[in-house]
């Protein structure tokens, strides 16, 4: 039997390189695997041998212990790979397809499947709409920060690259389409934007730096990024971004220095619910970066936020966020007349644009977001330097595929 490594969180502030068996295709029980999928098979499904797995930033909340992840759950949702078997009924998907693979598991025979909401499938997680590899409270399907990872409903699910050797010359670029790439092109569309829009994106992180590259993607006229960390705001300036520094104080002064008024037509939340305050000093407000988009986005506009909220957060400031409410301003949302977007992306509505746009050098996700190829052993040292606040998007090698 192929041996198989994976990264699971072991305590708060604590990840490690394990053993675990390698897939099958049936669920076993382990941690976070809700009991009703203990069995289930997944002759639909196909293995994949790891070629790139990405630390995430949704990652670190459960490895921070902002969720109730249990020990030993094994992580990783963004995940590319070459097919190494294919099970019983998959019909198109072939042994060496080099693959991306989109975070949220869905089926693709449900109405929402069918109807293009792939993040919110009814047939993945039996606890609530919604599944993701590798993530607390949805469905325990193992994560993919492994030499091997077993992917379901594969005809599906699976994005497949027309060109192999063309795709692993770009495969740090490709290797962002699993999840942040599409995620951050999600709130920037979800926004608003448009040809001409001027756009805040709240958070530097790789989904904020995807956010801003969408956004000139889409013929954005300016881009502003706001953060409390300058290493990641000079990632932002390196392609083309204006850039708020929120430890001198909150957006709106600094907007208008830029715009010459203090509001933007769209605003992207691309920090979730860890969000800090403003000011040198800024201490955890949940509700900060939501509550300032509403002030600062003009009437009428929207708000894409792909930013993570959750429903238990044990770490939480006050009993109400613990359970995910929190104190925002609706009235102004309401009297502003502003849109919403929240909840996970639907990566299979972009994935294959954006695949598309990179093999046809439009865009350089991977440089924008300083992604760096480490070991896998090297994981919990990238987990500890990305924590930290480094302006670098981790990309694990398991397999030794990437250069």
């Amino acid at each position: 039997m192929t041996g198989n490594k994976a990264v699971a969180y072991k305590e708060p502030g604590k990840v490690e390189l394990i053993d675990i068996d390698y897939p099958t295709f049936e669920l076993k029980d382990g941690p976070g695997v809700n009991p009703a999928n203990v069995g289930r098979a997944v002759n639909h499904g196909v293995i994949l041998k790891t070629v790139a797995t990405n630390i995430c930033g949704s990652d670190q909340h459960m490895v921070r212990g902002r969720t109730t992840a249990p020990a030993n759950l094994v992580l990783g949702h963004e995940i590319t790979g070459e097919v190494v078997e294919v099970g019983r009924d998959v019909e198109f998907i072939k042994v060496g397809d080099l693959c991306s693979v989109p975070f949220n598991i869905a089926c693709g025979r449900c109405r929402n499947c069918k109807e293009r909401k792939t993040g919110i499938c009814l047939n993945v997680n039996p606890d609530r709409p919604g599944s993701a590899y590798g993530y607390v409270d949805m469905g325990g399907w193992v994560g993919g920060q492994a030499n091997y990872v077993l992917v379901p409903y594969a005809d599906w699910n699976l994005l497949k690259f027309p060109d192999k050797d063309r795709a692993m010359e770009k495969i740090l670029d490709l290797a962002m389409l699993s999840d942040i790439f599409p995620t951050g092109f999600h709130g920037a569309v979800s926004a608003g934007v448009g040809v001409g829009s001027t756009v805040y994106v709240a958070g530097a992180g790789p989904v904020g730096l995807a956010a801003a590259t969408s956004a000139h993607l889409l013929g954005a006229a300016v881009v502003i990024v706001g953060d409390l960390n300058e290493d990641r705001l000079a990632r932002a300036r390196s392609f083309g971004c204006e850039t708020v520094d929120l430890t001198k104080g909150g957006p709106a002064e600094q907007i208008e220095q830029i715009l010459g008024v203090p509001e933007v037509d769209c605003g992207v939340d691309a920090v979730g619910f860890e969000a800090r305050g403003h000011g040198h000093d800024a201490k955890e407000a949940p509700a900060t970066v939501l509550n300032s988009l509403m002030d600062i986005t003009a009437a009428g506009g929207a708000l894409g936020i792909p930013g993570l909220y959750v429903t238990g957060d044990p770490g939480g400031i006050d009993e109400a966020a613990k359970t995910g409410s929190l104190s925002l301003s609706l009235g102004t949302g309401w009297a502003k007349s502003l849109s919403f977007t929240t909840g996970q992306c639907p990566v299979m509505k972009y994935n294959r644009q954006l695949m598309m746009a990179i093999l046809n050098d439009k865009v350089n996700i991977a440089k924008n977001v300083n992604a760096k190829a480490i070991s896998l052993e090297d994981a919990p040292k990238g987990y500890a330097e990305f924590d930290a606040g480094a302006a670098t998007k981790y990309v694990l090698n398991p397999n030794g595929y990437l250069n």
